[in-house]
């Protein structure tokens, strides 16, 4: 305590440091001692108690949130006929049914019984092969097509309102109507085979990646756009050389997420006739074929997660050599 008010007196613990050869032996520099005033509690106590007041009212809000999230669950359950007791009783046949379409494996012809299995193998792989050429070339198709649009979508490079407008609600349409959808509508226009899936996978990765990629073109730095534009720099020359260069590595690594969930999309595109994998799946499924149906599943599971293990490692590669670049 000093006079009418508060000090606090620190003492700031400092690494030793190499005195000059006449200060060496002194006590100069081993601790800085450094005063700190508090409020006095004529001034202390409102502002305690306004704090105190926005943290119950953050903790009512939180309260209130949470109620609110319940009760709509409790709503949408009893609204979408949500049965506990039917699920409860149905698990059992649902783990159940993996059981029945795996075959018997004997050690003693265990050989013979994988090859009896797996009997169509060359087949079911020229099928995955069909469906992840669907996946890459749609994959592709729908990148650039988002890669073009999301400029045209971004706030921050695209002045004209009607233009951001008609961009924003393309790319919303081409994102909100399933795949599957347009499937259904390539395969009555165009017949059954790859076409369709490549279609309906391009136009629903133009919507989901042209998103994203707005929303990451929107977060770049401005001042090489603003440096470019003040020495007369035309709009695809300030994107080329102001933008991408900021943007491709998150780009690359949202389009190999995307080509991901492509080739489980494929697979299903197939159940409607836009070939690969998916309509040989459906088709033994159809005819009670369990093993042939356990054979393919493990095939497509397979696939997917040695795709999902090599995309990952490429995107967390591009993204350290943005950040080390950075």
């Amino acid at each position: 305590p000093c006079g009418s008010c508060d000090w606090l007196v620190l003492l700031v613990l400092q690494p030793p440091r190499r005195q000059p050869a006449s200060l060496e032996g002194s006590d100069h520099g081993s601790a800085d001692v450094r005063t700190v005033p508090l409020l006095p509690p004529a001034q202390l106590s409102p502002l305690a108690h306004a704090y105190d007041s926005a943290v119950a009212a953050k903790r009512r809000w939180t309260m209130l949130g949470l109620a609110l999230v319940v009760v709509f669950s409790v709503l949408s359950a009893w609204i979408g006929e949500v049965d506990l007791a039917k699920f409860w009783n149905g698990l059992p046949r649902f783990v159940s049914y993996f059981h029945d379409i795996l075959p018997q494996l004997r050690a003693q012809s265990l050989g013979a019984d994988l090859e009896e299995w797996f009997w169509n193998l060359d087949g079911w792989l020229a099928l995955l092969f069909d469906t992840l050429l669907v996946a890459y070339v749609g994959t592709l198709f729908g990148a650039i097509a988002a890669f073009v649009l999301c400029f045209l979508a971004s706030a921050n490079l695209t002045r004209s309102a009607a233009l951001r407008f008609a961009s924003r609600r393309l790319l919303e349409f081409c994102r909100t109507v399933p795949e599957i959808v347009f499937a259904l509508m390539f395969v009555y226009a165009f017949g059954f085979g790859a076409m369709p899936g490549v279609l309906a996978i391009a136009i629903h990765t133009a919507g989901a990646l042209g998103k994203q990629f707005s929303e990451v073109v929107e977060n770049v730095n401005m001042h090489p756009v603003e440096g470019l534009t003040a020495t007369g720099a035309s709009y695809v020359e300030t994107i080329r050389f102001g933008v991408v260069p900021q943007i491709l590595s998150n780009f690359m690594s949202y389009s190999l997420l995307r080509f991901e969930i492509n080739v489980r999309g494929a697979t299903v595109l197939g159940f409607v006739g836009a070939g690969g994998i998916g309509k040989e799946l459906i088709s033994s499924i159809r005819q009670f074929y369990y093993a042939d149906v356990s054979a393919i599943l493990l095939i497509i599971i397979g696939t997917v997660f040695l795709i999902d293990w090599l995309t990952e490692r490429l995107r967390h590669r591009l993204l350290s050599l943005d950040g080390a670049e950075q």
